[in-house]
């Protein structure tokens, strides 16, 4: 594969706007022009099929029947089936779809507006709001899921009623999903969340209902101005601060470019955000087609979440699992589940990806799902490496009775060149210029000797 700045950048964007390609995809990238990539990437995002893995409500026994023992724990049974079921079926769309860019933008909001909750018909129903509006309007898609059962249950605005207002979701509205700390007082967080008393679901059916008698109606002081204000117009009076604009475009920022935003970048992607109207579409296209997205301070610099990590690989070699239910052991064991945030404001990200527990399982997550759980050490062992292989090795029988996978080897070998040179493997496996990296730890022999250990690097683990 002939390197040239044109396949450097479609390496760079593919790697960020969504989980990886396949060779004979690169190869056919590295010819096409920066614009021309990203129209595609939009083109493909266009299908936006919604998860119907969880197909009815949980209904939970009523108190008032006085629920046996079996029946409870009937109920939790099928909790937590469903809420398994809805992570397996999002991991299984991340490493199939025809639509990458969708599902990452997908992933982004899915941390923007972090949600847990004990029904897995409600998180999947949030997770298909977040997907239809993904790259479409903001304000849009803020409404939509402040209407979300799983939003007005998780942030108690269902008991958010006249003359006792909750003021969760009205804190978390300004402070994490809008114009972040200091851009709001305490009076207005107050006066807002009377503004969104009445907005409540349904239980039985789990539609959004504005309930009327429920709703405050007294004059409001919210920014300094004073009215009988409804929870859509603090929304539209707090998108009208372009703050908001520019505390999303940094947070994207953060997510594609780089965990140490670029002011005059950020301002440039709000620039474009506020003046749209908050589509979301121009603020990405935006971002992907600027020369500064593709510099070199930003290539190869940013630590892949374990989703990303365990996606791509999953993409990559088409792997399938014999009990799919791993899929949510590993996300825990290396601190992101889907549906499982740590809290309101979702998974921290950058460095705090790693730590000595969770890079253990990263390191050898590779030979885990690809090789039966063996590290293969047919190259040369740098000193610090030898303790870890020899505790994987430790571990082999044990990780093959719990990771049993059927990886998609002779898909992923097809595309590549019989004649593959290491340096070749490396570019199109290793985020950023490999000639940055030493390669002398890996050992030439056969493809799927080099290519498992070159997953096995720290390398791997950037994007």
């Amino acid at each position: 594969m002939k390197r040239t700045k044109q396949s450097d950048q479609a390496k760079h964007l593919y790697s960020r706007a969504t989980f990886g390609v396949h060779y004979s995809e690169f190869e056919k990238l590295s010819d096409m022009s920066v614009r021309k990539a990203v129209r595609r990437l939009f083109e493909q995002a266009e299908a936006d099929d919604p998860l119907t893995e969880v197909t009815e409500l949980l209904q939970r026994p009523p108190r008032e029947d006085n629920p046996t023992e079996e029946e409870i724990k009937d109920y939790l049974r099928r909790r937590n089936e469903q809420e398994r079921s809805v992570n397996i079926a999002w991991m299984r769309r991340l490493a199939e779809t025809k639509a990458p860019l969708l599902e990452k933008m997908t992933l982004f909001w899915h941390g923007h507006f972090a949600c847990r909750m004990n029904d897995g018909y409600y998180l999947q129903q949030l997770n298909n709001v977040q997907r239809k509006n993904a790259l479409g309007n903001f304000r849009t898609l803020l409404l939509e899921v402040a209407k979300a059962p799983a939003m007005l249950s998780f942030l108690n605005n269902q008991q958010n009623k006249k003359g006792h207002p909750n003021e969760n979701f009205a804190r978390e509205l300004m402070e994490l999903f809008t114009l972040g700390r200091g851009h709001y007082t305490e009076n207005d967080i107050k006066q807002s969340a009377r503004a969104f008393t009445g907005w409540q679901y349904k239980g039985k059916t789990g539609e959004f209902f504005y309930n009327v008698r429920q709703h405050d109606t007294d004059t409001k002081t919210f920014f300094e101005k004073t009215g009988n204000f409804s929870g859509e117009d603090i929304i539209d009076m707090i998108l009208a601060k372009k703050q908001t604009a520019y505390f999303i475009s940094e947070k994207i920022y953060k997510f594609f470019v780089n965990d140490s935003p670029d002011p005059g970048h950020v301002k440039e992607l709000a620039d474009v955000f506020y003046k749209s109207g908050y589509e979301v579409k121009p603020l990405v296209e935006k971002m992907f087609t600027s020369e500064w997205f593709y510099d070199q301070k930003n290539v190869g610099n940013k630590i892949k979440s374990p989703v990303e990590l365990l996606t791509g690989l999953n993409r990559q070699f088409s792997i399938r699992y014999e009990n799919p239910a791993v899929l949510l052991q590993l996300q825990r064991s290396m601190g992101q589940a889907l549906f499982y945030p740590p809290n309101v404001a979702g998974w921290p990200g950058g460095q705090n990806w790693i730590d000595s527990s969770s890079l253990l399982t990263r390191m050898k997550l590779p030979s885990l799902l690809l090789n039966g759980g063996v590290i293969d050490t047919g190259g040369k062992a740098d000193p610090e490496d030898e303790a870890f292989i020899a505790a994987a090795k430790r571990q082999q029988l044990k990780v093959e009775r719990r990771v049993k996978t059927q990886p998609g080897w002779d898909i992923f070998l097809k595309d590549i060149p019989s004649d593959v040179k290491l340096s070749e493997l490396a570019y199109f496996l290793i985020a950023g210029d490999p000639e940055r990296h030493s390669l002398n730890s890996i050992g030439t022999g056969s493809i799927r000797s080099m290519v498992l250990q070159l997953l096995s690097t720290p390398e791997y683990q950037l994007c």
